[in-house]
């Protein structure tokens, strides 16, 4: 998953056309339970504002003050941060998180084209995955630490002896996760950093209740397809957080996927919900043709099995990935809820949880009566 660049974006744009230096942090290592893992990122401004969370807050105030030495004589700096116990209370950080954590702080001047954040925004923006090899310790002085090169064709950036990362890049493709990698080369440990676009979801049906799943989806980053068969719903300005709104119904969606499969491949998910019938059988039949991973369908059991009858041999190519009735069981019950109820399922999906629980079970004696019962999801969603 992606640290979401996209809440660095403003405050990087910012500086860099005002020529302003900023400085990257990024967790390297951890050890333990934590607020984020290896490869989350933080930008930091001379100014002491800051873009992104590492530790929810804890920790952030702490990193802005060593930042002023990076900006100062520009040297990458390793910050370390031992949580174990409460010895970490004597420093007044308090985190309570019980885990340590490596820190890299490095400075992204225009000398060096605040490489690698440039790159990394172009990539993100432009729905590409693009990823680093990053140098956090080193003992040789020519590959110094906050060099590295990137993945997809090995450029260097931060020095010309990154280059000697190049043979790392290509293993690194065929890996496609975040990793610390000690002695990667002699005397040089690197951190291996993927970043991944947005998620692409498309929502089918775009009538008042799709409102609340749009706004949701697109303040957790998501990029979002609207298609509906009522030209009155199908509004952009109705949708202003989604990527693409479509009139059309669909005909649109089956346009849609058939303009190429690395389109449609690149689908994460899509969620039908015109609360049309015969609308809902075609946009599951063009969806049964696909390769979308994730298919939330709302409504009942009952009508799920009536369209999947219609559907006939289509039906088959859409078991396993029809999720019906869509949503995890919250006891949502307006349209706010089960928009979360959606978004949170999908989340799961997403992040290799296919039947995502309670991360917490309480005694019984500690749940109060009013939150034990809960609804039938036919009847919510």
């Amino acid at each position: 998953m992606s640290s979401s660049l996209r809440g660095l974006l403003p405050l990087f744009q910012r500086e860099c056309a005002m020529g302003r230096d900023l400085v990257l942090a990024t967790v390297v290592r951890t050890d333990g339970p934590t607020y984020t893992k290896p490869g989350a990122l933080m930008l930091i401004a001379h100014s002491g504002e800051y873009a992104g969370l590492l530790s929810g807050g804890c920790l952030e105030g702490d990193l802005a003050e060593h930042s002023r030495t990076v900006f100062h004589d520009g040297k990458t700096k390793l910050v370390c941060y031992d949580m174990h116990g409460p010895d970490e209370l004597v420093f007044g950080l308090g985190s309570g998180c019980e885990g340590s954590m490596d820190i890299l702080l490095q400075r992204l001047d225009a000398a060096g084209s605040w490489q690698p954040m440039t790159r990394l925004a172009s990539e993100w923006q432009a729905h590409r995955s693009e990823g680093v090899l990053l140098v956090v310790r080193s003992e040789d002085e020519a590959l110094p630490a906050g060099s590295g090169v990137f993945v997809s064709d090995a450029q260097q950036f931060g020095s010309v002896a990154a280059g000697a990362l190049a043979p790392l890049a290509q293993e690194q493709r065929a890996h496609g996760s975040n990793r610390f990698i000690s002695r990667a080369l002699p005397g040089v440990d690197v951190l291996a950093l993927i970043e991944t676009p947005p998620p692409r979801v498309i929502l089918l049906g775009a009538g008042p209740d799709a409102k609340p799943v749009s706004e949701l989806a697109s303040f957790l980053g998501w990029n979002l397809t609207v298609i509906d068969h009522r030209p009155q719903y199908a509004q952009a300005d109705r949708f202003p957080q989604a990527e693409l709104v479509l009139d059309g119904g669909p005909p649109a969606l089956a346009q849609l996927l058939q303009a190429g499969r690395p389109l449609s491949s690149c689908f994460a998910a899509a969620i039908v919900m015109s609360h049309h019938f015969l609308s809902d059988r075609d946009y599951l039949a063009a969806l049964a043709n696909s390769d979308i991973p994730y298919i939330g369908l709302l409504g009942p059991a009952v009508r799920r099995e009536r369209l999947l009858a219609h559907l006939g041999t289509h039906a088959v190519h859409l078991r396993g990935r029809l999720r019906s009735p869509v949503g995890l069981d919250l006891g949502a019950g307006t349209p706010e809820t089960i928009a979360l109820a959606i978004a949170a399922e999908i989340q799961g999906i997403l992040a290799g949880r296919e039947r995502a629980g309670s991360m917490s079970t309480p005694p019984d004696s500690q749940i109060p009566l009013s939150l034990s019962a809960r609804s039938s999801p036919e009847h919510i969603v």
